[in-house]
């Protein structure tokens, strides 16, 4: 059995808040972001314009010509320039109301996820892919998981110092640009947190300065040669997805999406796949042959974790053959000794 260190009153209390304001400060941001842009006059000849000015989702200026100049363009030019300050403002008093929440989350040592991890979340979550196309994956997926279901897993099978991104392949992905990321390539996205990351020679995988690893994944192809996107960007060291056997059930499993805490305090947003899909998983790769000793235990540790948690806290999410049907039968049947309640 599973050690769980179950969120205190204190705790749970000021977890809600902080789903609460970090869901607040998305929408204003999603509502600042909805002001990019410009209107401006633009005058030709004798006749002046209102023309718009903005980026297209890969990062190309365009300008548009809404009307002629009239009494009724002034009242939309003015009318936009009041709802984007009026957006502005409310964002900046959204990030106050989440900085000093996330001081409180500090206090209350509510911060699970490691720094450069939740900086490489977010940095997908902008880049409009989370959820979308990737995935979080491997041992950070727990995190999701433990923040849904108000509880502290063991560190000894969360600590990792890296992290697996699971893409799938059967989507065309593309990357939103901000000005910076003009490519649009994964590689890219992980080099505006931190400009250290760059592709080892295994092709799939990037790596910074101090070590930190990011894995790009995908499921085999089935047929398996038969042709699947393996990468997102097309920049001449963009990372190329490692095609590994057992994904596709992730791929194919419900997306599950929680809100965490990194460890300054800050929330961020974790899709990952399905907790039961995970665990069979895990279990099934702890009893591979070709998977290294110490790796099969951990890998059983976490899917015993993880299977005793959604039993614990997740009763919407049964055990059933009918909800699970992404999973061999062998698989399935593996795992269901781990989901009978204690």
């Amino acid at each position: 059995m599973s050690d769980f260190i179950e969120l205190n009153n204190d705790q749970r209390r000021e977890k809600v808040n902080s789903d609460q304001r970090y869901e607040a400060l998305r929408q204003a941001s999603a509502k600042a972001k909805s002001f990019r842009g410009s209107l401006v006059w633009h005058k030709v000849g004798d006749v002046e314009h209102l023309m718009r000015s903005y980026y297209t989702s890969t990062g190309t200026r365009r300008q548009k010509v809404e009307r002629r100049r009239s009494p009724e363009a002034e009242v939309i030019k003015a009318e936009w320039e009041a709802g984007r300050q009026a957006a502005q403002d409310l964002l900046a008093a959204r990030k106050v109301q989440m900085d000093r929440q996330a001081a409180v989350n500090r206090a209350l040592r509510l911060g699970r996820v490691p720094l450069l991890t939740a900086r490489i979340i977010r940095a997908i979550d902008n880049a409009g892919l989370l959820g979308t196309g990737i995935r979080v994956a491997g041992t950070n997926a727990i995190y999701a998981y433990e923040a849904a279901a108000g509880v502290f897993v063991d560190p000894g099978i969360t600590t990792t110092g890296d992290i697996d991104l699971l893409m799938d392949a059967r989507r065309s992905l593309k990357i939103l640009a901000d000005g910076e990321l003009k490519e649009g390539a994964l590689i890219d996205v992980l080099r505006k947190v931190d400009k250290s990351f760059e592709r080892t020679r295994s092709t799939f995988r990037a790596i910074n300065r101090d070590g930190y690893l990011v894995d790009l994944i995908k499921p085999l192809p089935k047929p398996v040669w038969k042709e699947s996107r393996e990468r997102i960007g097309e920049n001449a060291d963009e990372l190329v997805a490692a095609a590994i056997a057992g994904l596709e059930w992730l791929e194919n499993a419900r997306q599950f999406e929680a809100i965490s805490i990194d460890e300054k305090g800050e929330p961020l947003r974790i899709v990952s796949p399905d907790p039961r899909v995970f665990a069979a998983h895990k279990l099934w790769v702890s009893q591979r042959e070709d998977r290294e000793p110490l790796k099969r235990q951990r890998d059983r540790a976490q899917a015993e974790a993880v299977a005793e948690l959604t039993v614990m806290h997740f009763p919407h999410l049964p055990y059933a053959a009918a909800e699970l049907s992404v999973l061999p039968k062998a698989v399935f049947d593996a795992a269901m000794p781990l989901f009978k309640p204690a």
